[in-house]
């Protein structure tokens, strides 16, 4: 304050400023106590917030474990994926049955004869593409019901590649490219779907020479053309034989699908058999899931003896309750299980509460697969006896609900910071009112004693007058 800058002029050897500044600071003490508390809230504010981050993630885990699709999951496997791959949808039944490949699934494609001059110009005229399915012998064309045809408008001037170019921008179902051989120019088509029914057919609706069926002008695209007619896949399973517009048959086993790849000799085995590796996975991402928990709570709550050293949460009852009821549904039963335990599938609870899993105990166990479905998954609408799953997703979803544990503690924490900041605020605004009547006397100080000294010189050197000899 400007009036503390000139604090003690007057007095001389008095240090009034200091002695406020002093007085000040006695009054100020108090506020870094009030500060640490703050600092000291925020710290236990994150530690929950660490804390929830971990109870979610283990209650996603605790989700997957109480998932049906964990435990329907099932892998299909083939003896050759050269020939044959094999995928299965969750659910599928165990099974195992033979494949044979005969033939692969074609789209149908045709070749112009060769057309010269290269580069050329072929005429005007119209061509018709039209879908449908091709009857081979005798050879006749079936147009698709529903799909209309496509007609391309050809000038006089359009080249091979020209026309090539129209039909793919015609979007007809069919793609063109042009063959350069020794004989000319081809324009090659293909059906851009396989199978038998997704045949197509080219015609010339009109050309500028008048005669749309002879080898001379647009017609010599069509006339004299080879084809190549489109087949379906061909397998036979167990030797019975099926067959797909594509080389991906869905359904015909239920619940599995087959791509052949390539025709083989010899039969391929399909193996269907529920995966325990995806069991597996889900056991052991909640065990490491509940760990961290564990681990983190155990941190948080420490205390060391020797060097007296304290957790952030020592002493917390929220977090020391919050452990007891993890550890509580881990020690609860499961009804309706040949399993009632954790313990009783090869997980089980080491020294500081942390989670083990004894492998070849778990798979042992899921060789009784539908067992330990149960054990983490029964619903006996009864909190203490449900699958041990259940259990931890239904506590730690009221754990992390907007009404549950996380935020009501969040909330009172800062109910906490924001009374401590009212304090800060009080301190200091007394501090200020302190400072200022401190200032205000000490300044009255300051010049009642510069008056004092001033008299008193005034007083020293009229004695020295008194007592001067006479001159």
């Amino acid at each position: 304050m400007a009036t503390i800058s000139s604090l003690g002029v007057g007095s001389g050897g008095l240090d009034t400023k200091s002695i406020v500044a002093q007085l000040v600071a006695l009054e100020k003490a108090p506020l870094a106590g009030i500060q640490l508390k703050a600092a000291t809230v925020n710290a236990r504010i994150s530690a929950f917030g660490q804390i929830k981050s971990l109870i979610s993630t283990l209650a996603d885990a605790a989700s997957t474990l109480n998932s049906l699709t964990t435990f329907n999951a099932v892998t299909a496997t083939s003896s050759d994926n050269t020939a044959v791959t094999a995928a299965a949808v969750g659910g599928t039944a165990a099974n195992s049955f033979s494949v044979k490949v005969d033939s692969l699934a074609k789209a149908q494609s045709t070749a112009s004869v060769a057309l010269l001059p290269v580069g050329g110009a072929l005429g005007a005229g119209t061509l018709r593409l039209q879908l449908g399915k091709w009857t081979v012998v005798p050879a006749s064309f079936t147009p698709q019901i529903g799909v209309a045809p496509v007609d391309i408008t050809v000038s006089a001037t359009d080249t091979v590649t020209d026309i090539a170019s129209k039909i793919n921008g015609a979007g007809a179902g069919v793609t063109a490219t042009v063959l350069n051989d020794v004989s000319g120019q081809r324009l090659l088509l293909r059906s851009s779907s396989t199978g038998a029914d997704a045949g197509f057919q080219l015609t010339v609706l009109t050309d500028a020479d008048g005669a749309p069926a002879d080898a001379s002008g647009l017609s010599r695209l069509v006339v004299g053309s080879s084809i190549l007619y489109g087949e379906n896949a061909a397998i036979r399973i167990n030797d019975i034989a099926v067959s797909s517009a594509t080389n991906t048959f869905t359904n015909v086993v239920s619940g599995v699908t087959l791509k052949a790849v390539a025709p083989n000799a010899t039969a391929v085995q399909v193996d269907v058999a529920p995966n325990k590796s995806t069991i597996t996975d889900a056991v052991n991402k909640f065990v490491a899931a509940y760990n961290k928990v564990n681990d983190s709570i155990n941190e948080l709550t420490k205390y060391e003896p020797a060097t007296k050293a304290t957790g952030m949460l020592q002493g917390d009852s929220t977090a020391i309750g919050l452990q007891n009821a993890l550890r509580g549904i881990l020690q609860s039963t499961t009804s309706g299980s040949a399993y009632s335990r954790l313990a009783d599938i090869g997980i089980t609870q080491q020294l500081g509460g942390d989670l083990e899993v004894d492998g070849a105990k778990l798979d042992t166990a899921l060789a009784n697969g539908d067992e330990v479905k149960k054990l983490f998954r029964n619903d006996n609408s009864n909190a203490l006896t449900n699958g041990v799953a259940l259990k931890f997703a239904n506590f730690a979803k009221g754990l992390l609900a907007t009404d549950g544990l996380f935020s009501s503690k969040d909330a009172s924490l800062k109910r906490s910071l924001d009374l401590n900041a009212k304090e800060q605020a009080a301190l200091s605004a007394k501090v200020a009112r302190v400072e200022t009547e401190l200032t205000r006397r000490y300044s009255a100080l300051d010049v009642q004693l510069s008056s004092l000294n001033a008299l008193s010189a005034y007083v020293t050197q009229q004695v020295a007058q008194w007592n001067r000899p006479p001159a």
